[in-house]
């Protein structure tokens, strides 16, 4: 941990943290809060060496959640592990093309997207609401769902990565059916994969700061717990709520990197 950051400084990330999991549990988007955080709060930090604690950070809060969906949620395990291999593996080649892509040309596409699912989400309101079907999932959608919030979204994790979670429950949503909270549910398993696979290729690296990760992960782990929990009570409606007001976030973020910041 860095020997020179204030208690102050350690607060206000330890709030950052259990926010970003309680967000991330909910319906995704939790490293649009932390992330920031841990590069205002450790400005002499290295990059490289921030995004690897955010993740040591984020894969604690992101795991006691979908522990908690499993544990609650009809959620098929078996079709998220599918997804979630398919992720790791989507991720890989994103970050491997990362290097040669112009995030100026790139960010005015993920904001098209991004408006058009709002405009979707908002004119379509029992979008996610009505429960999935009963019986097992037809095979032509479960590869659908592979190609597109497994490989499709894992490349976009690797390749940017914000919002990735809240793609990955519109995507679940649309492509299997499912109401908002076993996609939410779904999607954190998914989550977990991609997680671990960035993890490991930052702990090879040695660019993670343990000590910092491990305590900010404790207050992830409660804010994940408590999200889940909240997501599983209060049902679609909640979660829908949440994932329009991260949307309209993640898109003020990605215009405000296009034109304003410097």
């Amino acid at each position: 941990m860095p020997t020179d950051i204030s208690l102050f400084t350690l607060a206000l990330l330890a709030l950052a943290a259990l926010a970003a999991g309680w967000i991330d549990a909910v319906v995704g988007g939790g490293g649009l809060l932390l992330l920031p955080a841990l590069l205002v709060g450790l400005p002499q930090v290295p990059t490289v060496f921030v995004l690897g604690t955010n993740k040591s950070t984020a894969v604690v809060g992101t795991t006691a959640a979908a522990i908690t969906y499993v544990r609650k949620a009809p959620i098929d395990i078996g079709t998220a592990l599918r997804i979630g291999v398919a992720a790791m593996a989507g991720s890989l080649g994103g970050a491997f093309f990362a290097a040669g892509i112009n995030s100026q040309v790139l960010r005015p596409l993920i904001m098209a997207v991004l408006l058009g699912v709002l405009v979707f989400v908002l004119v379509r309101p029992t979008f996610g609401a009505a429960v999935a079907p009963s019986g097992p999932v037809s095979r032509r959608r479960v590869l659908a769902a592979i190609l597109v919030a497994g490989l499709g979204i894992g490349f976009y994790d690797g390749l940017i990565g914000p919002g990735t979670g809240a793609f990955l429950v519109i995507a679940l949503a649309a492509v299997l059916h499912m109401d908002l909270v076993t996609s939410s549910a779904t999607a954190k398993v998914v989550n977990v994969c991609t997680n671990i696979g960035a993890l490991t290729m930052f702990a090879l690296q040695g660019t993670i700061l343990w000590q910092l990760g491990a305590l900010l992960g404790l207050f992830n782990l409660v804010g994940g717990m408590v999200g889940a929990r909240m997501a599983l009570k209060r049902g679609t409606g909640f979660v829908r709520g949440v994932l329009v007001l991260v949307v309209i976030v993640l898109l003020c973020k990605l215009a405000y990197d296009q034109w304003l910041a410097a």
